[in-house]
């Protein structure tokens, strides 16, 4: 945006966009559903993923609209501004010829806000410029809830960045060490490797690891320095491989089942694995930090919600069939947790080709959401800092965050690929609060704001179909109960040890 914190970009149509929140949400939340609903039981998995899937949606919705509410508050602080600068001309002897000079837009754009809205002008909050969760957070929540927001975003962002840098690398040495350890059929068995053993020659495991670390690095850490749009192109390749390896792997399922080769029997219920099943769903549904970078480039807005809500639909259809097919084709000990490394036993496919492609098409899905990651999480560093009126300069702006972004993700990564504890503590609490907690507080803090700003008979054209303040206690609720959950259940599991 034009003087702003961040650039919207280049805009593109709702389908790219539909596109882009695909890529986002299926990732390896994905690959590791089938084996989290085999531990849980099906039907307890069902109820719980459509649960956990339209409670994200709804907090998708309630992000859309408080994006739209901050834009309100922007215009309005520039019109505010302007009418006081017109002020000051007046009084400095400037002629009312002058002042007509202005054209139709730029008079509109001076009246009084209310005036606006009388008039029934409903692009007060329209959303065309890019407004970061952390500026939202600015905008609407005290010092305390700002402060509160930027712990939990930046714990979450730099344990995503991490838990991605290593990922790749490790889904890279797993397979290719294998293979040229003529093992390659043995990827999916379950053996345990250490980091000290052979990988190439004299090549360790743990640097290989660390070589395909640095080439990810290099690949992907520039896209840190630009614009998310940079990669429209690669997320529209990989969203497609995405349908391909999904369609896959329900297919050789659902083969295997037809053909009595089926192994699986998975029960009804099974309590004790409802606590790893929703921190899966929980991963598996989060987009919310990133839908400015998202819905803001998005050229027609007017369906945006509708939009969402198909993505949701496809989304949950897939993680359905794709677990469903999971659960009856193979037995609940020999599920991998990345479920496309069932796949990579030559007793299961005999095709080379397809073994690989499902082996490392967990690379794929990680390394083109890093970029999306990394931008937001440069973006909302920019809003930490910013202060009104000013600008960073250029080095700063281009070198300095970008930096801060990309290095300590990928020097955890470098120390340590065993990220359990990393992981536990970013989905279970940091990511219950981006996905639950924070959008509900900015649904709730935006619209008592509009209200005081524009008056009660003011309406949000994006407002969120769930407007009844009932849907926001609720939320609430959830959130809170959920890290008591989590946190007991950690509790009890280490007094058990």
């Amino acid at each position: 945006m034009a003087g702003g914190i961040t650039d919207t970009g280049e805009l593109y149509s709702p389908y790219v966009g539909l596109v882009y929140m695909f890529n986002l949400i299926v990732g390896t939340g994905a690959l590791t559903m089938p084996k989290a609903f085999a531990t849980a039981g099906w039907l307890v998995s069902l109820i719980l993923l459509l649960f956990l899937g339209f409670m994200s949606y709804m907090t998708t919705t309630f992000v859309v609209e408080a994006m739209a509410a901050a834009n309100a508050q922007l215009r309005w602080k520039r019109m505010e501004k302007r009418k006081d600068d017109e002020d000051e001309d007046s009084s400095s002897g400037v002629s009312d010829s002058d002042v007509l000079l202005q054209d139709g837009y730029e008079r509109a754009e001076t009246r009084p806000i209310l005036s606006i809205q009388r008039r029934g002008s409903a692009n007060i909050f329209e959303i065309t410029e890019r407004v970061e969760m952390g500026q939202m957070a600015s905008m609407f929540f005290n010092k305390v809830g700002v402060n509160l927001f930027y712990f939990c975003i930046i714990i979450y962002l730099y344990g995503d960045l991490a838990i991605y840098a290593a990922a790749v690398p490790v889904s890279l040495m797993q397979v290719t060490c294998s293979v040229t350890g003529n093992h390659s059929c043995s990827v999916g068995d379950g053996t345990k490797y250490n980091d000290t053993d052979k990988c190439w020659g004299p090549i360790r495991r743990i640097d290989a690891y660390r070589l395909y670390l640095t080439a990810f690095t290099l690949l992907l850490g520039p896209f840190t320095f630009f614009n998310v749009q940079k990669t429209k192109y690669l997320q529209i390749m990989t969203s497609l491989m995405r349908w391909i390896a999904f369609i896959l792997m329900i297919i050789l399922a659902l083969i295997r089942i037809s053909g009595g080769q089926a192994e699986g029997h998975p029960s009804m219920a099974q309590p004790s694995g409802i606590r790893n099943l929703f921190g899966v769903c929980v991963y598996s549904f989060m987009c919310q930090h990133s839908l400015p970078s998202l819905i803001t480039p998005i050229s027609k807005k007017k369906h945006v919600n509708k939009l969402v809500l198909l993505d949701y639909i496809l989304i949950l259809a897939f993680y359905s069939l794709l677990s469903f097919t999971a659960i009856y084709c193979f037995r609940n000990d020999t599920l991998m947790d990345m479920y496309t490394l069932s796949f990579t036993n030559c007793e299961i496919i005999s095709t080379a080709f397809i073994r690989y492609f499902l082996g490392l098409f967990p690379v794929f899905t990680i390394s083109t959401n890093f970029p999306i990651i990394a931008v937001t999480l440069r973006n909302n560093w920019k809003t930490l800092f910013h202060r009104e009126g000013g600008t960073y300069p250029w080095v700063v702006d281009r070198i300095v965050f970008p930096a801060i972004t990309l290095i300590p993700p990928v020097l955890v990564a470098f120390c340590t690929h065993d990220l359990e504890s990393l992981v536990g503590i970013t989905g279970a609490y940091a990511g219950n609060g981006i996905q639950y907690l924070i959008p509900a507080f900015l649904a709730y803090c935006s619209r008592k704001d509009t209200q005081l700003v524009f008056g009660n008979g003011t309406v949000n054209k994006h407002l969120s179909p769930f407007r009844h303040s009932f849907w926001i206690v609720f939320v609430l609720i959830w959130g809170f109960s959920c890290f008591v959950f989590v946190t007991a259940n950690i509790v009890l599991s280490e007094s058990k040890l």
